[in-house]
């Protein structure tokens, strides 16, 4: 279960506390609302039907999917399906690797989302053993499905622009220096992120600096 709508205005709040730039942004584009994800293989299974196809492409692709899988999924049956029955539901082959890469962790107990380490740095290493699911996907799965509090995507890139924005830098600033600039703002990295997807949305008004 994701940040709760008390835990991620209270974390915007200390934001707004700590640097006075958010303060501002937060009384120009208002409170994010939250982004829940279920717990489990699902989630995961649908970051990667939705790698680099358009929402409504994945929302298709997932529904013909199901139907060779089973809705709730079945491991197993995604395990036995076909080469032809996963690309009959528009599933590359590089997808299909991955889903079969995820099954595979899942069902051989190498993957227990009910026991994933605490420590965020290794969470994301053990969700990253799953062929296809990089960094940010680790990362997009620990803050929307577990709501970490300080799980920090400082390589995506709408964060990068709108941490530029608010801060008032005149160019982007690198996923360095974006990790390095949210020290200051742990342990709320996982609002400041939400907030910076909700100011990108917002449009930044003409206030804020260009990058």
């Amino acid at each position: 279960m994701g940040l709760s709508e008390r835990a991620l205005r209270d974390g915007v709040d200390a934001l707004a506390a700590i640097e006075p730039r958010f303060a501002t942004a937060l009384a120009r584009v208002g409170y994010p609302p939250t982004r829940i994800r279920d717990r489990g293989h699902v989630t995961l299974m649908r970051t990667i039907v939705g790698q680099q196809v358009s929402v409504k492409a994945a929302d298709a692709m997932w529904r013909r999917l199901t139907e060779v899988i089973g809705d709730p999924v079945d491991l197993s049956r995604l395990a036995a399906a076909t080469d032809e029955e996963l690309r009959a539901a528009g599933m590359s082959r590089q997808k299909s690797g991955y889903l079969r890469s995820l099954a595979e962790e899942v069902t051989s107990g190498r993957l227990d989302f009910d026991r994933l380490p605490l420590d965020d740095e290794e969470a994301i290493a053990q969700l990253t053993r799953v062929k296809g699911i990089g960094r940010w996907s680790a990362e997009i799965y620990l803050l929307f499905a577990e709501g970490r509090p300080d799980i920090w995507p400082a390589g995506d890139l709408a964060v990068q622009i709108e941490v530029g924005r608010i801060l008032g830098h005149e160019t982007r600033p690198s996923e360095k220096l974006t990790r390095e600039l949210a020290e200051a703002w742990r342990p709320y990295r996982g609002a400041a992120a939400i907030f910076a997807w909700h100011h990108y949305g917002a449009g930044a008004d003409a206030d804020a600096a260009p990058v």
